[in-house]
């Protein structure tokens, strides 16, 4: 799996935000996972539909998945290569739906939105 660079200065922008944000802004996003979850399932909070909550779910297991390890243990780079670019597109997803979880809320800690290729302060 190869990255793009749509890809690539997505996960950038991503990166600038969390850095921006600050430790209080990364731990406030990482408490809300749970409610933005629990919000999207029943409905509530539709900035992710299901199909993107499944990807999400199968890409994290992937990443931790005991099944992978042999592809690292004997390819190496390549090996870890893959799971390097999905967990960057996984913590980039993370991160803008965060924000967009916690903009709906009311409770925005983001001084700058993460689009695409841009980043917005």
């Amino acid at each position: 799996m190869a990255s793009t660079p749509r890809s690539a200065s997505f996960t950038a922008a991503a990166a600038h935000t969390v850095a921006s944000d600050g430790p209080s802004g990364f731990l406030r996003r990482l408490a809300s996972i749970p409610a933005m979850l629990r919000d999207s399932l029943t409905g509530r909070f539709t900035g992710i539909g299901r199909g993107k909550l499944l990807v999400m779910g199968l890409a994290a297991l992937y990443i931790v998945s005991p099944i992978d390890f042999l592809p690292e243990a004997l390819l190496t780079i390549p090996g870890l290569a893959d799971d390097a670019v999905i967990g960057a597109w996984l913590v980039a997803v993370l991160v803008t739906s965060t924000d967009d979880y916690l903009a709906w809320r009311g409770d925005s800690v983001a001084a700058a939105n993460v689009v695409p290729g841009v980043v917005v302060n």
